[in-house]
């Protein structure tokens, strides 16, 4: 019966977000995490104090996300109210008016890059609108951003999946390096096929076929610089591999290689580099700002990152607040429980670079006050909805945490073992999936199921760092579903009750990919 109990609210949330005329996520989210909460009560025996102060921690943990959300609307607004999106979207039709190139140089390879350097969701964030610009349709762009962004996720954020996703294991560096070529070993087989099935939600099978070397040529371009990097590295393949492949892609384009000429006259007038060049000067800058931020050898990642202490003090019977110097607010010993949560101000990318961007771009494009004002009015308006979502997904995921090794998710993990036995590697990925699903994160993912995957492994008889490679790939195949990520590339592209829709959509890629994994563990364990 716990196992029934386990996974029931998550049957109920996945029903009521994709039966026909679903309801919107930001009342399924809250209606779960309400039912999470009863059970946990009534069935799991989940102590008082320690739910309330996940709650608690919930409501701190979910400005890290809606800040990000928030500060992509608010770049989104500025291209558009400024006209720079105008101005991109010239010089990219430019480029070629072929759809399939114009959506493989952003959606694929330019996402790929930004992942790299970040993470945090920022690449549909930042890709999507670009697309949308360009005339595509917001619900379809929305569901191809999200399919792209699953290949480079391993290594997303400079390895952060990778390298402090499975920190809690001890393992050695050696063990890490072999976890990071394996990973990026599957995910280049599964990049040769994620592109097609993303780029046929926006166009047909027929123009995939006549600009297939395009496309292939595109996806390799990122991702064999990206598997020759994870060789002898754990923390660049996605960031390097991404910019040589979007240099790469866009020379092709521009030299109509593996492409179809389109009979049709581009309509498009030729775009003065300097015009392009401010422009794209917030894009470039936020993408500098998120790379001298994310690379930890250049000193400003741990600066922005440090716990030394500014202030603490007591909330009484609440819990410790602190603020370190680099204006990290953590609450800790929440309703005088473990719980605790943190915020990074200056880390999250939120204030920094979104923010800072747009505030250095209100001179550079002379907006008005008025302008200015729609800028922000708008973006306020747009973060509501997604605000109450994200809590109760939060809220949600964090009751089915509690409990330790008798935690909801612990128990649907060891079932998916105990059903498959001898068979596990070929469904680790999946579990690896569920947990992004769950908490929107491939390091959250690792982090939580990695323990599980390595006890698995290692009472198995299994080889412990294919199955955290699986695990790795799994968590990041996982985002073409997680929920935070649906909710914050549908608020930005202003989509409105389409989450389950898409959920729909995206599901049959991602159980693709995970047939691809489960493949490739057949072949990898011999």
């Amino acid at each position: 019966m716990s196992l029934f109990f386990s996974i029931a609210p998550i049957i109920l949330l996945i029903w009521m977000m994709t039966k026909h005329q679903g309801v919107p996520a930001y009342i399924a989210l809250p209606l779960t995490a309400l039912v999470v909460y009863a059970l946990q009560l009534l069935w799991f025996n989940g102590d008082l104090l320690l739910l309330h102060a996940n709650v608690i921690t919930a409501l701190v943990a979910v400005f890290t996300p809606i800040t990000i959300i928030a500060g992509a609307i608010l770049l989104n607004k500025l291209m558009q109210i400024s006209g720079a999106e105008n101005v991109v979207r010239n010089w990219l039709e430019n480029i070629s008016p072929n759809p399939v190139a114009q959506l493989m140089i952003i959606g694929w390879a330019f996402a790929f890059m930004i992942e790299g350097a970040s993470g945090f969701g920022t690449p549909a964030a930042i890709a999507a609108p670009i697309l949308v610009g360009l005339g595509f349709n917001p619900l379809r762009v929305a569901i191809l951003t999200l399919v792209m962004n699953s290949v480079p996720v391993s290594f997303g954020a400079v390895g952060t999946p990778t390298w402090f996703g499975f920190a809690n294991l001890g393992l050695s560096d050696a063990d890490l390096l072999e976890i990071g070529r394996q990973t990026a070993l599957i995910h280049t087989v599964a990049g040769l096929v994620i592109p097609l099935l993303a780029l046929r939600f926006i166009v047909s099978w027929r123009q995939i076929r006549q600009n297939l070397p395009f496309i292939l040529l595109s996806a390799l371009s990122c991702t064999l610089p990206y598997l020759l990097l994870a060789q002898v590295n754990y923390e660049f393949p996605a960031l390097l591999g991404g910019a040589i492949g979007l240099a790469l892609s866009v020379l092709l384009a521009r030299a109509n290689i593996g492409l179809t000429r389109d009979r049709t006259p581009s309509t498009a007038q030729p775009v003065p580099f300097g015009q392009v060049l401010k422009a794209m000067a917030p894009t470039l800058l936020l993408i500098v700002i998120l790379i001298v931020t994310r690379i930890h050898q250049l000193g400003l990642k741990s600066l922005l990152n440090s716990s030394a202490l500014l202030w603490q003090g007591s909330l009484g019977w609440f819990g410790e607040l602190s603020i370190s110097k680099a204006l990290i607010i953590e609450l800790q010993q929440v309703l005088g429980t473990s719980a605790q949560a943190s915020y990074k101000t200056l880390y999250v990318p939120a204030l920094i670079p979104f923010l800072l961007v747009v505030l250095l771009a209100i001179p550079l494009f002379r907006l008005s006050g008025q302008q200015v004002h729609r800028i922000f009015g708008d973006t306020t308006r747009s973060i509501g909805k997604p605000f109450i979502a994200l809590l109760g997904a939060l809220i949600m995921v964090n009751l089915l945490m509690l409990g330790g090794d008798n935690a909801p998710v612990m128990i649907i993990g060891r079932a998916l073992a105990d059903t498959t036995g001898a068979s596990w590697l070929l469904f680790s990925a999946l579990l690896g999936a569920l947990g992004s699903f769950f908490s929107g994160s491939n390091t959250v993912s690792n982090l939580t199921f990695g323990g599980i995957q390595h006890s698995i492994a290692v009472s198995s008889g299994l080889n412990v760092n294919l199955t955290l490679a699986l695990q790795s790939v799994g968590g990041a195949m996982g985002n073409m579903i997680c929920l935070n990520n649906i909710i914050a590339v549908c608020s930005i592209l202003g989509i409105t009750q389409a989450e389950g829709k898409i959920i729909r959509k995206t599901i049959l890629p991602m159980l693709v990919y995970g047939a691809i994994a489960a493949g490739m563990a057949l072949i990898l364990a011999f």
